[in-house]
């Protein structure tokens, strides 16, 4: 990591703001270059698709309007963590507020509007601790904020549905600010354009493959309920693919560390095991919460894929798991 500092002073601190080294790294060269890669021969592979009739209309214009959805989001996303450690925290920090937003508006919780207030003051608060890198006050925010929320909600004088405004406030801070707080806080390390690129590339990566291989070789259903477009096929593809992908591309990335020690080759598949399970179960979580209150998507901002917390699902429960599994082996 970056040398800790305290109140403010990684304001000014030049390495926050570096933007040198952006392709230094072969695994966030290796990315982008799929990213781009995929980006242009998306359209191509459509248009063969459709010419063979291999994909009907209606399934061509959601592909159509997916695609041009991540010509906007790819660079959203990846720019930024090529650009500065700093411009990647402010980034993602407006990408947990705006899937706060979307949480708060589809589960009614914005009716409260005080205690909804509070939720993205303490969202932003856990991205100043990690654009500070103060851990210490990173850890404490938490259940500082959660007594918080109980605590004010009182002063309210109304027991009527108490229980359901903090649950949700608190429930809401702990999933998606303090989940996605944790990817910001990797960004206080020297690795942290790859490590970003295996959260993202791993769990958008989860996703497609689910679907893929649940249309390929999908016919038993699991979690029905739950997510009906889930099928075994497509989780254990998925799992195939995903977690020897982790496991390569952060033996890559800490190449030479005591997690990457030849002995301990264990390691890196238990890492990669881990981002494989996590990246389906945050799909499910939300996939939960979606079947409860009864909707199809959280939100619409993102045409074809719903909302960003639609789209940031999966790394929802990746990001936390990814940075304490990091800094237990010291390596961040």
């Amino acid at each position: 990591m970056y040398p800790m500092t305290t109140l403010f002073p990684t304001l000014g601190l030049a390495p926050l703001w570096n933007p040198s080294g952006a392709f230094s790294h072969p695994v966030t060269r290796y990315t982008c270059i799929f990213a781009l890669a995929a980006l242009i021969i998306a359209p191509i592979l459509i248009h063969f698709a459709r010419k063979r009739g291999l994909l009907s209309p209606q399934t061509q214009d959601t592909i159509h309007t997916r695609h041009r959805t991540w010509l906007f989001l790819a660079p959203a996303l990846l720019i930024p963590i090529l650009i500065s450690p700093a411009l990647t925290i402010i980034a993602f920090a407006i990408f947990s507020l705006i899937c706060y937003r979307e949480f708060a508006r589809a589960t009614g919780l914005f009716r409260w509007r005080g205690l909804s207030a509070l939720v993205a003051l303490a969202i932003i608060l856990m991205n100043f601790a990690a654009l500070d890198n103060w851990y210490g006050f990173f850890a404490a925010l938490p259940p500082l904020c959660v007594v918080t929320f109980a605590g004010l909600s009182v002063l309210l004088d109304e027991p009527r549905g108490y229980l359901q405004r903090v649950g949700l406030a608190t429930f809401a801070f702990l999933l998606i600010g303090v989940g996605l707080a944790h990817l910001s806080f990797l960004a206080n390390s020297v690795q942290y354009r790859p490590y970003f690129c295996i959260i993202l590339l791993c769990t958008q990566g989860s996703d497609f493959l689910t679907f893929l291989f649940g249309r390929l070789f999908g016919a038993r259903h699991i979690f029905r309920h739950t997510s009906p477009d889930k099928t075994i096929g497509g989780f254990i593809g998925s799992f195939i693919f995903i977690a020897p992908l982790a496991a390569f591309l952060m033996h890559i990335t800490i190449r030479g560390t005591q997690m990457d020690d030849p002995v301990n080759l264990t390691t890196l598949a238990v890492f990669g095991t881990l981002i494989a399970i996590c990246a389906q179960l945050g799909d499910l979580v939300i996939g939960s919460i979606k079947r409860d209150i009864g909707i199809k998507d959280m939100a619409g901002t993102l045409p074809g894929h719903g909302g960003f917390l639609d789209r940031f699902n999966s790394v929802l429960l990746v990001a936390p798991v990814v940075f304490h599994f990091l800094k237990y082996f010291d390596a961040i």
